[in-house]
């Protein structure tokens, strides 16, 4: 039986990310809202360590997306298939990534894949029209870090 996993990626801004990417995959913004409640009602978990963002009550430091066609706990929010976790660090982004994301648009339609991904906040870093993978653009999300869109 195959593993399940999660891709962890380390952010200065997990929520803002989380929001570039849901949108950038057409994927959906995993909401802990319900759970933060019975924790803190439980007094498991402190004021601290909540946040808001988009009018959702959040956990500092952390959000997380999934695809919008697997399953989920309800009661969590949690997603249990295909899944991104962001979480903050204290440094930066140092070097080239070595484990990225390829975004694949539909067939004829690179242009527009590129322009909408810029309009989320994605910058265009370096054309390719070579090889087996084709046209294809090298991207940077609003953190800096690289993916591919073709």
């Amino acid at each position: 039986m195959a593993r399940s996993w999660k891709l962890v990626i380390d952010t200065a801004n997990a929520p803002v990310l989380a929001d570039f990417w849901a949108a950038a995959l057409e994927y959906e913004v995993e909401d802990p809202s319900a759970l933060i409640e019975r924790l803190l009602a439980a007094g498991q978990l402190g004021e601290d360590a909540v946040t808001e963002h988009n009018g959702r009550r959040v956990f500092r430091g952390y959000a997380a997306i999934r695809h919008p066609d697997d399953p989920y706990d309800e009661v969590t929010g949690v997603g249990r298939g295909r899944r991104l976790l962001f979480q903050d660090v204290p440094e930066g982004k140092t070097v080239k990534n070595r484990l990225h994301i390829d975004i694949h648009g539909e067939q004829g339609r690179l242009e527009e894949l590129v322009t909408g991904l810029e309009s989320l906040g994605a910058t265009r870093v370096q054309e390719h029209d070579q090889g087996p993978a084709g046209h294809w653009w090298v991207m940077r999300d609003p953190e800096g870090n690289e993916f591919c869109a073709s």
